[in-house]
């Protein structure tokens, strides 16, 4: 059983590009799918918390852009957890748990210093 846990869509290129990396390099996962699996609250919560919710909540995708202006209005971090726990889609990816801490996003010198290679 690995320690690492890769955050995303399993369907999604850059989670792809980052799945593709872990193997390329020996690094066993455990891939969390939210389509199939959803996502705890309090993990979303760790994650803004870490990175700043701006960071976590991917606004460049369609299913944020989609969304009424008042969805879009007055953002912070409790109403942006409530929107990603509403449509996990919205979810920058991949986020890759490492245990300590979190990556958020996939290039490949992040993956390469992250796993001092």
């Amino acid at each position: 059983m690995s320690d690492l846990t890769l955050y995303g869509i399993k369907a999604c290129d850059t989670m792809k590009k980052a799945r593709t990396w872990l193997e390329t390099h020996g690094q066993p996962y455990t891939l969390h799918d939210y389509k199939s699996m959803g996502i705890e609250q309090v993990r979303l919560e760790q994650w803004c918390n870490e990175h700043g919710w701006e960071k976590i909540l991917n606004r460049a995708g369609t299913t944020f852009r989609k969304l009424d202006d008042a969805s879009k209005a007055d953002l912070d971090q409790t109403k942006a957890i409530g929107l990603m726990l509403a449509q996990p889609s919205m979810i920058k990816r991949p986020v890759l748990d490492l245990g300590q801490c979190t990556l958020v996003g996939f290039k490949p010198e992040l993956y390469q210093n992250a796993f001092n290679l």
